[in-house]
């Protein structure tokens, strides 16, 4: 199933901007190849979005914000993040389909965001 998380990292977003139109870019630049080419850092930050572990400081922020970006595709996201939230979601689907099966029924339990977010991924603004 496709849908926007993770993780964003996990949208690689943290807190909204004052002017509230995009989250702040100090992640756009968060090194997603260490995350993803780590299976026990991929483990943990997917356990932090979970509730099913502790949480880095980046990893709380990402969890804050994920409902938010989940529920708007991500709209407030700088094109960076965008592409990075792509490229960590792909990788948990691959990496932990069992985890990434646990955050679209927590963050989407009904599938109202499945064909929104399908969308978003296969695009590549």
């Amino acid at each position: 199933m496709k849908l926007f998380v993770v993780f964003s990292v996990l949208a690689t977003v943290a807190f909204a901007r004052p002017d509230g139109d995009h989250y702040d870019s100090k992640y756009d630049n968060f090194d997603v190849q260490t995350l993803i080419e780590n299976p026990r850092l991929m483990k943990a930050y997917t356990m932090c979005l979970l509730s099913k572990g502790s949480c880095t400081a980046e990893g709380a922020s990402f969890k804050k914000i994920l409902p938010e970006a989940v529920a708007t595709t991500c709209a407030k996201c700088t094109p960076k993040q965008r592409q990075l939230v792509r490229i960590v979601i792909r990788a948990v689907q691959k990496q932990l389909p069992n985890e990434w099966e646990q955050l679209v029924k927590l963050h989407d339990p009904e599938g109202k965001y499945k064909e929104s977010f399908g969308k978003f991924l296969a695009s590549s603004d």
